[in-house]
């Protein structure tokens, strides 16, 4: 082979190897995301604070017309069609970019694959969720009618764990700390509570569908939700107040086969 060519083979291979590591090292500055080991209270709650909106525990929309707090004939769930699968129409805001609405699809995709659930892109249909980018991480109870707001507020609210946590509001789900028979689980530190955040600890009249009392949901506040005192607590699990609570990696399996109970999956 020409000496001269030789030499430019190899000075090519010596630029390539040189900017490979650069493209990598570029690639993972602009795709690596915050770690979903962030307590999911605490990201919802500072995102929320502020809120134009009135909300009750912490990120659901006091209501204005029909939800699942006020339900009739099971008119604030979704409808099963013919084929047993649950659509639920929706539609996204322009505002987010590819990357965002990637972590919203895997986040519905766990939906889709455990559950009779289907989000499905809007065409006509009345009744829809609206993922848009407002002023913090919140979401109405159960099927209102009409157009349904899901607030996931760029780059506080849009992980897959907290997608799924106010896709399941949603779809008719309280927080787990708030469920009926919560006090032989969990103890309220009412003495630790922010005075005018009491009302977010009360007990509602859930259907627990026959299912365990779920530390691990996605749907629980954390230890120090709303406290006073910094780092203390004001959920306290019982018998054993070491039990980790809350989490935000996404839904649990109890929160999957609640899903499957309520919806008849």
């Amino acid at each position: 082979m020409d000496t001269r060519a030789s030499l430019s083979i190899l000075l090519l291979l010596f630029g390539v190897s040189q900017v490979s590591p650069l493209r990598e090292e570029s690639f993972e500055e602009v795709f690596v995301s915050e770690p979903e080991s962030v307590d999911i209270t605490t990201r919802i709650l500072e995102s929320n604070n502020g809120s134009s909106e009135v909300l009750i525990e912490g990120d659901l929309v006091f209501p204005k017309t029909r939800n699942a707090l006020m339900c009739f004939n099971n008119n604030c769930f979704w409808k099963k069609n013919s084929n047993n699968i649950v659509e639920v129409p929706y539609i996204v805001s322009r505002e987010y970019s590819s990357n965002e609405k990637s972590v919203m699809t895997n986040a519905m995709s766990t939906f889709h694959s455990k559950t009779c659930i289907r989000f499905v892109p809007r065409s006509t249909q009345t009744d829809y969720i609206s993922i848009e980018n407002r002023d913090g991480c919140f979401s109405s109870y159960g099927r209102t009618g009409g157009k349904q707001v899901v607030s996931l507020r760029r780059n506080d609210c849009v992980y897959h764990g907290l997608v799924q946590h106010e896709l399941l509001h949603a779809l008719g789900f309280y927080h787990e700390h708030t469920r009926s028979d919560r006090d032989q689980y969990v103890r309220i530190n009412w003495d630790n509570i922010i005075p005018d955040k009491v009302d977010n600890f009360q007990k509602q009249k859930t259907n627990n569908q026959n299912t365990p009392y779920d530390y691990g949901s996605v749907m629980h506040y954390g230890k120090t939700t709303f406290s006073i005192r910094y780092g203390l607590e004001t959920i306290i699990p019982i018998p054993d107040k070491t039990v980790e609570i809350g989490q935000s990696q996404g839904m649990s399996n109890i929160d999957i086969l609640r899903v499957n109970k309520l919806y008849g999956c």
